[in-house]
């Protein structure tokens, strides 16, 4: 094992300079600090002999400075991940988690915000500023290993050491995989994107200018509620023009519209969806975010507090349907594209060890099963049945199918359940592994006065609708983290195929065609050796639904109910 910096006071004038010390098994130095002047060719040297597991204080900053000569490394402990996970652990989330904050709270001393995050929890988009000074001074070697020592010792207290070890192995492989899928990109067909704009909206409008199917659909909504001067983006103007002519609204949103009978509603559930692929996936993003046949969007991994994944800013994880169409294999390539069948029931069953909804998870439809055990033969009702135990649904006709999947589940029902007691009560629950929910925002003191208090009722309640997702959410993620850092293990020396897309429970594999038969066969096994370290011994199946396809829409087709 080594630790890797590149702090300012090693780099040399050059800024390739950089300090390298082998770690024994338990985390200690066992040779002095060797400094180099090319940290990059030095990385290189120790991949080819040994393959160690660098210590990093920011994996996804010391992989991007290392592509810039071409080096890539396999296995990584990221510093600054450990760090928000340890203190997220600890109820203390969202704390700034660099290696400078770290390093204060070793020392005592006032910690400073990370430079890196705005305060959105994302760095900025424009830039990427150095690190701030080490508080108290120093060399960033010495800091980084008296950091990992610590790690190491707070991790050795947790109550599953082990199941944290893998957290923090999937999150830090996670840092390399976003940094790497940024760089590479997603392959992208600019000329059928525009195609497609053309085909939905009209030629492409000047700036400023809307185009011309929103136009002309602007104008179909206003005469069809007779309001010659509506604005079809106010939904104050739309909540007035509807009342006028007898019809009242709550809102705008697209599933209120979807109840009202008129014939403006289907007029204006276009303008609302065309809109938005206008604004989200136009022209203006397509010259901004596609270059060089490939969409390059920047990955936040763990970014959300379940543990998914965001993107700072081309909506990477929210490409609509329509616009998949322009996600085209280069010649000679295919796309595999893999999702994790029902993954949250399947978690359920997994965390719970309900050995009856265990038993269903055989099946590669579990909703089928559960419908003939629970439900009468039902999939619909055992679909919305599940959904409403994982999401705290209890109103109307979601009750009634809850209690019927208790009658039959028990176990895995409890274990929901039990986890929204919890967050009600103002307490932490975890995820398989170990990921922690954000802490109650409840006034502790307002609700100790008063447990009848309308808002402090309220709020638990809320509360405990989050944290029996949670359980269930996190764990999914800790899964599918676990999955991403197994296959690009096992793809990290081809140079015939590349995984190109993340997102929550769904792979993407860009790779030759000749290969592609085999690389379903390496995504199944990746997922069932995710599923053999965070669920050991668990029965339950986690069955991908794979794809071989030249464009990303026709693996998104409709599935068999």
């Amino acid at each position: 094992m080594f630790t890797a910096v590149a702090g300012s006071d090693d780099r040399g004038s050059d800024g390739r300079g950089g300090a390298l010390v082998r770690l024994d098994h338990n985390g200690a130095a066992r040779e002095p600090v060797r400094f180099v002047a090319d940290l990059a060719a030095a990385i290189a040297e120790e991949e080819t002999a040994e393959r160690p597991r660098w210590v990093l204080a920011d994996a996804a900053r010391t992989a991007r400075r290392l592509a810039e000569a071409g080096v890539r490394i396999r296995r990584c402990h990221d510093l600054r991940m450990t760090e928000a996970l340890l203190l997220g652990h600890a109820g203390r989330w969202g704390e700034p988690a660099a290696l400078a904050a770290s390093v204060a709270r070793l020392r005592g001393l006032a910690v400073p915000e990370d430079s890196t995050v705005s305060d959105h929890g994302l760095v900025p988009a424009l830039f990427e500023p150095e690190p701030p000074p080490l508080p108290g001074g120093g060399r960033e070697i010495d800091a980084v290993l008296a950091v990992h020592a610590d790690q190491r010792r707070r991790i050795a207290q947790t109550g599953q050491p082990g199941r944290f070890n893998l957290l923090v192995a999937a999150e830090s492989a996670g840092a390399l995989v976003a940094e790497e899928m940024g760089r590479l990109g997603l392959p992208w067909r600019a000329d059928i994107h525009h195609e497609l704009l053309v085909g939905l909206l009209g030629p492409r409008p000047p700036a400023g200018v809307a185009p011309r199917r929103l136009g002309e659909l602007a104008s179909a909504i206003a005469d069809a509620l007779q309001a010659p001067r509506l604005h079809p983006d106010s939904p104050q103007e739309i909540i007035r023009a509807f009342a006028q002519v007898g019809v009242r609204l709550t809102s705008t949103r697209s599933w209120v519209l979807r109840e009202v009978d008129h014939p403006a509603v289907p007029l204006l559930l276009e303008y609302k969806e065309l809109s938005r692929l206008h604004s989200a996936h136009g022209w203006s993003w397509l010259s901004e975010w596609v270059h060089d046949g490939r969409f390059r969007p920047q990955y936040v991994p763990g970014a959300v507090v379940s543990g998914r994944w965001a993107s700072r800013g081309g909506g990477a994880l929210q490409i609509p349907k329509t616009i998949r169409r322009a996600v085209v294999a280069m010649p000679g390539w295919t796309l595999v594209v893999a999702d994790a069948c029902q993954l949250e029931p399947r978690v359920l069953a997994a965390i719970s060890e309900d050995p009856r909804l265990a038993a269903a998870s055989h099946d590669a439809d579990l909703y089928r099963t559960t419908a003939a055990e629970a439900f009468d033969g039902d999939r619909e009702r055992a679909k919305i049945g599940v959904l409403a135990a994982l999401y705290g649904q209890t109103s109307g006709e979601a009750g009634t199918l809850v209690a019927a999947l208790r009658r039959r589940f028990p176990v895995a029902v409890d274990y929901v359940e039990h986890a929204a007691r919890q967050g009600e009560a103002g307490a932490l629950v975890r995820s398989r592994l170990g990921r922690t929910c954000p802490p109650s925002t409840l006034d502790a003191d307002r609700a100790a006065e008063s447990s009848d208090d309308p808002a402090s009722m309220r709020a638990g309640w809320a509360r405990g609708r989050f944290t029996r997702n949670f359980v269930v959410q996190a764990s999914a993620a800790d899964w599918a983290a676990t999955l991403v850092a197994l296959l690009r293990t096992a793809l990290f020396e081809r140079a015939d195929a590349e995984l190109v897309f993340f997102q929550h429970d769904e792979v993407m594999v860009h790779c030759r065609k000749e290969v592609a038969e085999e690389l379903v066969e390496t995504i199944h096994h990746a997922a069932s050796e995710a599923s053999r370290l965070v669920f050991e011994g668990s029965p339950v199946r986690f069955p991908m639904d794979i794809a071989v396809v030249d464009c990303y829409a026709d693996a998104k087709q409709p599935r068999t109910p």
